[in-house]
């Protein structure tokens, strides 16, 4: 039953499988008293065990209460932000976050709400680099969906990726996951790019380094869990989700920000966004 649940997370995929798979190495580290494991899928062996392309998965395990006002907040944030920087090329001054998702369904919120809190910079830098020496020049699109917009969201980032020029794309992105303990408690990040909507069944085209051109990173929190966990044929096809999404995707969005923002702005603190996003 296991093997037809669907999922994004890389970390899920490989604890399906028992003993050693060649070419995919797993590590187990904490950052900020958080636990954080990683999948490295190292060549097409791997691919074709594990179902993802190549490259690394972090999976970091959120604490309890992750909300601003709670006390874990900041450590989660912090080592976040170290899982971002590793998966940065080294030059990035100039950044592209695409927020996908649809803004009008509370589980597939996450990046919307997100961009609410990212600091975009590219106007300034562009009128007055010498000003703002801290940050890096950041532009941030919200695509919506095929459905709203009529528009694949790979076809609109592709487009501005061409006027942009960016270092490095980050897409933010709300994911399926397959074990009921990470769901809404767990983000993942990527260096290989995202196939939007591919844990529940809807693969749109995918964003990465082969069609965009430059290094993708993506970053997405498991919002909803196939039904097909339960072992009810009856609840085939469909998907699950917690009763307290609305407060779970808020507080995921805004930990996923304020961790792009300590990433890819130069010596930020968690108070100056506090300050800077109002």
């Amino acid at each position: 039953m296991m093997k037809s649940v669907r999922t994004d997370m890389a970390g899920e995929l490989r604890r399906r499988h028992t003993g050693e798979i060649c070419g995919v190495r797993c590590e187990n580290e904490k950052l900020k008293g958080l636990d954080v494991f990683t999948v490295d899928i190292m060549n097409k062996v791997g691919e074709e065990a594990i179902g993802k392309p190549q490259g690394r998965y972090y999976t970091l395990t959120l604490p309890r209460w992750f909300d601003r006002g709670s006390d874990s907040f900041p450590d989660a944030v912090e080592a976040l932000a170290v899982l971002v920087t590793r998966c940065l090329p080294k030059v990035h001054e100039n950044v592209f976050v695409a927020a996908l998702g649809n803004p009008d369904i509370t589980p597939d919120a996450i990046g919307s709400l997100a961009a609410s809190h990212i600091l975009v910079t590219r106007h300034l830098k562009q009128k007055d680099g010498e000003s703002f020496p801290q940050f890096c020049s950041l532009a941030l699109c919200r695509p919506g969906v095929l459905g709203t917009s009529g528009i694949e969201s790979a076809a609109q980032i592709e487009t501005l990726c061409r006027s942009i020029c960016p270092d490095v794309v980050v897409v933010i992105d709300a994911l399926a996951g397959s074990e009921a303990d990470s769901l809404c408690r767990s983000v993942q990040v990527s260096d290989t790019g995202i196939s939007p909507g591919s844990g529940v069944g809807n693969d749109r085209r995918e964003l990465s380094r082969a069609t965009l051109g430059v290094p993708v990173i993506s970053i997405g929190i498991p919002t909803v869990i196939d039904a097909g966990f339960f072992g009810e044929g009856s609840m085939r096809g469909m998907f699950v989700t917690p009763r307290d999404i609305d407060s779970m995707v808020r507080h995921g969005a805004r930990l996923i920000a304020y961790a792009l923002n300590l990433a890819l702005h130069h010596g930020l603190k968690i108070e100056d966004v506090d300050a800077l996003i109002g």
